[in-house]
């Protein structure tokens, strides 16, 4: 963890309402970092789509734990990871396909890939059915000119 300048650990239970403890964790983190107010508003819309997917999809109609990793990075990247241990995705290039859902009974858009990844730099999604789901996500938080 030598290019780590910051790193923060949460753990939370599969409730739709800590999705907005992982937004306040985020903000939070990364207030202090230096980071555009818009880039933290972008992060906290990315995390809370992938804590929502996770909760919705990765436990549907069951209960779980949800992982949320930040690290702030020396070269002025934050790295996020979101992980669960539910349902997984069988198909991830489908999946990530905007407006497709596997809930559509729900009135679920199918646009939770599609924010994050406008939101990113990099998204990069891990998933084995029944086994889980790891999304990464990476974004500058400076302009590439700045330290």
């Amino acid at each position: 963890m030598k290019n780590v300048k910051n790193h923060l650990k949460l753990i939370f239970p599969s409730l739709s309402e800590n999705e907005a403890l992982a937004r306040l964790a985020v903000s939070g983190f990364l207030a202090g970092s230096g980071a555009d107010v818009s880039v933290i508003a972008e992060l906290k819309t990315a995390v809370s789509e992938g804590v929502t997917n996770a909760i919705v999809h990765g436990y549907r109609n069951s209960f779980g734990l949800v992982t949320l990793e930040i690290k702030l990075l020396s070269s002025g990247r934050v790295r996020i990871f979101i992980k669960d241990k539910g349902a997984g995705i069988e198909d991830i290039e489908k999946a990530m396909e905007p407006l497709f859902t596997t809930a559509p009974e729900e009135e679920r858009a199918g646009l939770g890939f599609a924010i994050m990844q406008s939101f990113c730099d990099k998204l990069k999604v891990k998933s084995t059915p029944h086994k889980g789901t790891t999304v990464t996500m990476e974004k500058y938080i400076y302009k590439r000119n700045e330290p």
